[in-house]
C-alpha cells in the first residue's frame, strides 16, 4: 500500500511540473497580454517570478510535512456512509464534481470573510498574470484549507485516491486558466461552455472588487451561473490586474501581511449581486 502511495504522488509531482513548464514555455511563445509600462519589468519581469515561485516553493516544504499527512489521515479515518454503487470510475466522477463545487464556496469564503481574505489577498496582490500565478499562494492559506478539508473528508468519505486526482486537476486548471497563453477564439469559448479558461478567470483578478469577488470556479464553469457569481464583464488583456487600492510587495512583506496589525485587507462581499 505504502508503495502504491508513493507511486502514486511520484507521478502526480511529474504530471504537474511537466504541465507547468510546457504552459510557463508557452505563454512566452504566444502571450496573451504583455507587461503595461511604465513598471512592464515589475510587472512581467524575472524578479515577479522569482517571487511567486519562492511562495510555491514555501507552500512545498509544507505539503509532505503536514498536508499529506493531514489529507492521509483524514481519508483513513472518514465516515463509510457511501452506498456499494459509489465505487469506481463513477465514484471518482461524483467525487470529483462535489470537491469542485465545495472548493467554489470555499474560495467564495476567502474573499467574504475577513480572516481568510488577508491569506488569500496575497495571491490576488499578483500584477500581472501567467502560469506562476497558480503557484502564488500563501502557507498560511494552504495550512488553512488543508483543514476545511481533512474536515470535508472525514464528513463525507472522500477516498485519498480521489482527492489526489482531483488536487491533480486543480493544479492543471489553475496553470491553465491563470496562463497568460493566447487561445483561439473559437476554442476558448467551447471551452468556457465547460471548463474555467483564461477568459474567465482574468476577470476574477481584474483590479476592480465588483470583478475580484466573482468567477470562483476552478475546474468547471458551472458554478458561477447556478450561485449567480458570474461576472459579465468580458476579458480585455489590457484590464488592469491586482487588487483595487492595494500594492504589490516584496516577498518578505508578502510573507507576514497577513499577520499585521491593524484594519483587515479586506475585499469582502458587497451589496447584492444584480443578476
Amino acid at each position: 500500500m505504502l508503495t502504491d502511495l508513493e507511486g502514486l504522488l511520484a507521478w502526480k509531482g511529474i504530471a504537474v511540473l511537466a504541465w507547468i513548464l510546457a504552459f510557463f514555455l508557452a505563454e512566452r511563445w504566444r502571450p496573451a497580454a504583455r507587461p503595461r509600462p511604465p513598471k512592464g519589468a515589475v510587472q512581467g519581469g524575472w524578479h515577479r517570478v522569482a517571487r511567486n515561485v519562492g511562495l510555491w516553493l514555501t507552500v512545498t516544504v509544507l505539503s509532505p510535512l503536514i498536508v499529506l499527512p493531514l489529507t492521509y489521515w483524514a481519508s483513513g479515518h472518514a465516515l463509510a456512509w457511501r452506498p456499494g454503487w459509489w465505487q469506481g470510475g463513477l465514484g471518482l466522477a461524483l467525487d470529483i464534481l462535489l470537491l469542485d463545487v465545495l472548493i467554489y464556496w470555499w474560495h467564495r469564503a476567502n474573499h467574504e470573510i475577513p480572516f481568510l481574505w488577508r491569506f488569500h489577498e496575497v495571491h490576488h496582490l499578483d500584477r500581472f498574470l501567467d502560469t506562476t500565478s497558480a503557484l502564488r499562494f500563501h502557507f498560511g492559506e494552504v495550512l488553512l484549507s488543508a483543514l476545511a478539508r481533512a474536515g470535508v473528508i472525514l464528513l463525507l468519505g472522500f477516498p485519498f485516491a480521489s482527492v489526489v486526482v482531483f488536487e491533480v486537476l486543480v493544479i492543471f486548471s489553475a496553470v491553465f486558466h491563470h496562463s497568460n497563453l493566447r487561445l483561439p477564439a473559437g476554442l476558448e469559448r467551447a471551452l468556457a461552455w465547460v471548463i474555467i479558461t483564461p477568459s474567465i478567470h482574468w476577470v476574477h483578478h481584474h483590479a476592480k472588487r465588483a470583478d475580484t469577488d466573482s468567477n470562483y470556479g476552478t475546474i468547471f464553469s458551472v458554478w458561477d451561473p447556478l450561485f449567480g457569481t458570474r461576472s459579465p464583464k468580458p476579458r480585455d488583456p489590457e484590464m488592469v490586474i491586482g487588487t483595487e487600492g492595494r500594492a504589490e510587495e516584496g516577498f518578505l512583506a508578502l510573507l507576514v501581511r497577513p499577520f499585521r496589525f491593524g484594519p483587515a485587507p479586506f475585499s469582502g462581499p458587497q451589496s447584492p449581486r444584480k443578476s
